[in-house]
């Protein structure tokens, strides 16, 4: 039986222990998490904020009146229009983020970001800021290359995915609700993640918050590394709820390359429908194991086809690499050239057979969704104008037989509030009133002003006319 002396020993030994256990961890134990501090400012100033803006097409309105109303007509031709006074919907504006990959000013960025933009401004981290333009977009990889005017730029390093492992710890950096060059931080939770509508991309998921304005920032390892690109996020909110998923880096340099090189993505394919080997299919199919890709339809006089390729077969490697789950396959041959020929193992009634298959092409015009000019597939003019000759009923409702209308404004006609649908009637040069009668007469002109150069317009809205004074080139 203790005592009561040596109870109060034990107790007293007890309750230091207890009090131990509650005091925060020693500077050794801290030590051994992870200190982000020198990859932040090693590598953020290569990590750059992408704004856009889109132009909307303003439909003629007044406060208060809808257009079945009859004072809205009484409106409309008694207070005219006017160019230079505000009548459009702002902009939409996005944000997002982007890295430079090259010193002369070539950024990597998500197509999302920059699809369908009128202009597109990058800011640095030394607040310097520039327009860029898009090299290339592909919509399937969801990555876009742009570019702008500068030099000397930091760059980061690029990784290798590859050899990342699950639990790893990755930080990403980027404008989240346009807060500049946030840094959050996480594991990677998976590696390899097919998505809806995704085929193409072995997407890393990860737990570092990621929120709208994130999109295109780079995903770092503790090295400093670029491994992915932060592309999208499962969320039910609009907001991070735990799943970020990227692109892995390789994939988006690939893009980048052929984008700059022959402008568009070339992927391949070899015309099989696939689907999942189950359990019981590979029962089915006397299959040691339910991997591969269970070939359930073959194109007629495909590659596939041509190959040998038969309804029924199981997929298990392609081009030296092993297919483990049905999804793996679209990724691998999307990735191999056009024209090349790879092995190919197959079982079939059990038994493995050798097959060699030529790559064809992918094509699908569906999918070519890469940023474009919207409304028109011309380029805007040195004033930021496309404009196109009038129909004929354009030119009954004008009464008139000259005059051009707009298309599309970026630029200085956007600033200046000019919208689709005016109508420029003449150009005001030197004190004389010129009508305009063609669109390659009024481009000729435009394209003989020097950047800096005024030029007047005579512009037409509803019923009300007003002149407009652009700049060239701005």
């Amino acid at each position: 039986m203790m005592s009561l002396r040596a109870f109060g020993v034990s107790f007293r030994v007890f309750f230091f222990v207890a009090i131990c256990s509650l005091m925060p961890v020693s500077a050794g134990a801290a030590a051994s998490l992870p200190d982000f501090t020198a990859l932040v400012q090693r590598h953020g100033a290569a990590v750059v904020n992408i704004s856009t803006s889109q132009a909307t097409k303003a439909a003629p309105s007044f406060p208060g009146f809808d257009e079945e109303d009859p004072m809205f007509d009484f409106f409309r031709r008694f207070i005219p229009r006017k160019p230079g006074i505000p009548q459009a919907e702002p902009d939409n504006r996005s944000l997002g983020s982007g890295f430079i990959v090259t010193g002369d000013g070539y950024i990597l960025t998500n197509a999302h970001v920059v699809a369908d933009a009128e202009e597109i401004l990058v800011r640095l981290t030394d607040k310097r800021e520039f327009h860029a333009k898009v090299i290339g977009a592909d919509a399937r990889s969801d990555v876009a290359l742009i570019k702008i005017d500068a030099t000397g730029l930091p760059r980061l390093t690029i990784g290798d995915p590859n050899t990342l492992q699950v639990g790893e710890w990755v930080v990403a950096i980027g404008s989240p609700f346009g807060f500049d060059h946030s840094v959050t931080a996480g594991i990677v939770s998976a590696k390899g993640r097919s998505l809806p509508d995704e085929n193409f991309v072995p997407f890393i998921q990860t737990d570092v918050a990621i929120n709208p304005g994130n999109s295109g920032g780079p995903l770092f390892n503790l090295k400093g590394e670029v491994v992915g690109m932060n592309s999208q996020i499962y969320s039910q909110t609009g907001g991070f709820m735990g799943l970020s998923f990227a692109i892995p880096i390789d994939v988006a340099m690939d893009v980048q390359q052929q984008l700059r090189t022959i402008g568009r993505v070339q992927r391949g394919r070899i015309g099989v429908a696939i689907q999942e080997v189950t359990r019981g299919l590979a029962e089915s199919f006397n299959l040691p194991r339910s991997d591969g890709a269970l070939v359930s339809a073959v194109e007629p006089d495909g590659p596939a086809a041509r190959a040998g390729v038969e309804q029924g077969d199981v997929i298990v490697r392609f081009a030296d690499k092993t297919v483990t789950a049905s999804a793996d396959l679209p990724r691998i041959v999307a990735a191999i050239r056009p024209g090349t020929r790879v092995p190919v193992q197959v079982y079939r009634s059990g038994e493995p057979r050798a097959l060699t298959v030529t790559v064809g092409e992918w094509q699908d015009e569906s999918d070519d969704k890469s940023p474009r000019p919207p409304r028109s597939a011309r380029p805007t003019n040195k004033l930021g104008l496309t404009v196109a000759e009038p129909t004929a009923a354009q030119r009954r409702e004008r009464k008139t037989d000259h005059g051009l209308v707009v298309e599309r404004v970026q630029g200085a006609a956007a600033r200046a509030e000019l919208q689709s649908g005016d109508f420029i009637v003449a150009i005001v040069s030197g004190g004389r009133q010129t009508p305009l009668k063609s669109v390659p007469a009024f481009n000729r002109i435009v394209a003989e002003l020097k950047d800096g150069q005024q030029l007047t317009l005579l512009v037409q809205r509803g019923d009300g006319s007003s002149y407009v004074t652009l700049r060239a080139g701005e």
